[in-house]
C-alpha cells in the first residue's frame, strides 16, 4: 500500500492551487493599479492647483484691474502642458472682483463646463498696490519718536552729537541717556571742583 506522502498531487489539486494564486495575484495587482492611479491623480491635482494659484497671483500683483469676462490659454508647467480658463465676475462690494481659474491637462478634450482637474477662486481689490521691490529691514528698530541718547559705547544713529557713558562722542540715538562732560577747571585737583587732589600731594595747590 502506497503512503499518503508519496502519493503526490493530482491534476485537480494543482489546478485549484493555480486558481487560488491567480485570484490573489489579481487582487494585489488591482490594489497596486488603484494606488498608482491615485498617485497620478493627486500629482495632476497638485500641479493644476499650482498653475491656477500662479495665475491668480499674477493678476493680483500686476496692478491692473482685470476685465470682467472669460479668458483662456495654455501653459507649460511641471513638464506638462495645461489648459486654463479664467472667469472674472463682479461682487456686491464695490471695487472687489472674484477670479475663478479652472485648469486641466491640455490633452484632455472636454467642453468649458466639464473635464477640469481643479478650480481655484481668488479675490482682486482695487486697494492692492504694485510692489516696489524694496525688502524690509527685519530686526531693526525705528528711531522715530525715540528720545535722543547713546548706547554704552557712545555710538548710535540719529539725534544730535552727545557724549556717551564711556566719554566717547556719539551721534545720538535711541539707547542710553545723554551724558555731558564735567566742566574743566584750571586747578590741578579733580576736574570741576578747584581743590587739590588728595591722592597726589606732589601737585602744588
Amino acid at each position: 500500500m502506497r503512503s499518503l506522502s508519496a502519493r503526490g498531487f493530482t491534476l485537480i489539486e494543482v489546478l485549484v492551487a493555480l486558481v487560488i494564486v491567480a485570484v490573489g495575484m489579481s487582487a494585489v495587482m488591482g490594489a497596486l493599479t488603484s494606488s498608482a492611479n491615485t498617485m497620478n491623480f493627486l500629482k495632476d491635482e497638485t500641479f493644476a492647483q499650482w498653475v491656477a494659484l500662479n495665475k491668480i497671483a499674477t493678476v493680483r500683483t500686476s496692478g491692473q484691474q482685470p476685465a470682467s469676462g472669460n479668458t483662456d490659454g495654455d501653459i507649460d508647467f511641471g513638464g506638462r502642458s495645461w489648459h486654463w480658463r479664467q472667469e472674472v465676475v463682479t461682487t456686491d462690494l464695490p471695487g472687489v472682483l472674484r477670479i475663478d481659474v479652472k485648469v486641466r491637462p491640455k490633452e484632455v478634450k472636454a467642453d468649458n463646463d466639464s473635464g477640469w482637474t481643479t478650480t481655484v477662486s481668488g479675490i482682486y481689490g482695487n486697494a492692492v498696490g504694485v510692489g516696489n521691490g524694496t525688502l524690509p529691514t527685519w530686526g531693526q528698530q525705528s528711531p522715530l519718536n525715540a528720545p535722543p541718547g547713546t548706547g554704552a559705547n557712545g555710538t548710535a544713529s540719529g539725534g544730535k552729537p552727545v557724549i556717551g557713558s564711556n566719554g566717547a562722542q556719539g551721534s545720538g540715538g535711541i539707547m542710553g541717556t545723554p551724558v555731558t562732560p564735567a566742566p574743566t577747571d584750571p586747578g590741578l585737583g579733580s576736574p570741576g571742583d578747584g581743590q587739590p587732589d588728595p591722592n597726589n600731594p606732589q601737585q602744588p595747590p
